[in-house]
């Protein structure tokens, strides 16, 4: 919960000119700059007065002697809440996004698509999380023979989620035995939820003496696998790399974390979980996110949906000083947009 502060519209200007100052440059801003910056038409005695009765208040912190100030994680949080003036976004942005959701994409590529924009509008890091999906149903099923005994899965799942699987098989099998195996397959599992048509299957393999057993058995279990990420879902990041451009999180541990973040998704997707229960835009700053790795940054989030179900969550990863008032225009209609063609797909 926010806790109230009570500032008079001075103290306000002052710290929404020094969250804006210190978004844009990074440094610390000092009370003549804020006199300049403000236009108020007072003294710097006089504002370096009302910046010490906000460092009192936990607003803003002075990181060096006589360096100037920046704001704290309170200071942001209170901006966000009282003082936050959220921009339009530009005609170009919004175009640039809308076209991104074409309607010739399939499902799987409009999400795997959402984290790439997101970090080319926003130039943060862009993630998507899908988490909550109805239980995979399969749709189509096809076994391609490649080189070097491997074969080419390639599994539809859920109307229009199109997955491409290459696995090692124990010998060479014919396009024949393949196309076999594939028809006997789709028997048991095309217009059925793939687990509960998965356990009728196995246990009648178990019986099964023909020469395409085992490819089936191995098919099956690669197919599991990708039954199984649609079910429990995954987390696609995009733009890791724009976080270099902030000094802040550059410190070679601090970096080395954070990707290992990325790396692991685990607690990202718990943390994007946190926002499906969000009517809207979510926003956790530095230690809200409950990790301490991911202190020094901030995440916007905005849950998404198919049928008024939420299935899954995109936003962005920043620095603490992130430009609020831009980017959080930007995950809104991403994930309004998201959410329509998602809904309008056949």
């Amino acid at each position: 919960m926010t806790e109230k502060y009570e500032l008079d519209e001075r103290a306000q200007l002052l710290l929404r000119q020094l969250i804006n100052s210190y978004t844009r440059d990074g440094q610390p801003v000092g009370s003549k700059n804020l006199a300049e910056l403000s236009g108020l038409d007072v003294s710097s005695a006089t504002i370096r007065n009302i910046m010490a009765k906000l460092e009192d208040m936990g607003l803003v912190d002075s990181p060096h002697t006589s360096a100037g100030r920046i704001p704290t994680q309170a200071g942001y949080r209170f901006f966000i809440d009282s003082l936050l003036q959220v921009d339009n976004l530009e005609v170009s942005a919004q175009q640039v996004i809308s076209n991104s959701f074409g309607s010739d994409k399939t499902s799987s590529d409009l999400i795997h698509g959402a984290s790439d924009i997101l970090s080319r509008v926003t130039h943060l890091a862009g993630i998507v999380s899908l988490t909550h999906t109805a239980p995979a149903e399969v749709r189509h099923l096809e076994f391609i023979k490649l080189s070097d005994r491997r074969v080419l899965v390639i599994l539809v799942i859920n109307k229009d989620d199109v997955h491409n699987k290459v696995i090692p098989v124990d010998r060479d099998y014919s396009e024949l035995e393949l196309h076999q195996a594939a028809q006997t397959l789709s028997r048991y599992l095309v217009g059925r939820s793939f687990e509960s048509a998965r356990k009728t299957l196995q246990q009648e393999l178990s019986e099964l003496r023909s020469d395409v057993n085992s490819i089936m058995e191995t098919m099956l279990n690669a197919m599991q696998e990708v039954c199984d990420l649609s079910i429990h879902g995954d987390l696609m990041t995009s733009g890791e790399s724009n976080l270099l451009q902030y000094a802040e999180l550059t410190e070679i541990n601090k970096l080395r974390s954070l990707f290992n973040v990325f790396n692991e998704k685990t607690d990202l997707l718990k943390l994007l979980d946190g926002c499906t229960s969000a009517n809207g835009v979510e926003i956790f700053i530095g230690s809200e996110s409950g990790y301490s790795v991911l202190s020094d940054c901030s995440i916007i989030g905005a849950p998404y949906h198919i049928k008024g179900e939420i299935v899954g969550v995109l936003g962005v990863i920043g620095p603490t000083r992130i430009a609020y008032e831009q980017v959080i225009p930007v995950v809104d209609i991403t994930a309004k947009l998201l959410t329509s063609a998602l809904n309008t797909r056949k």
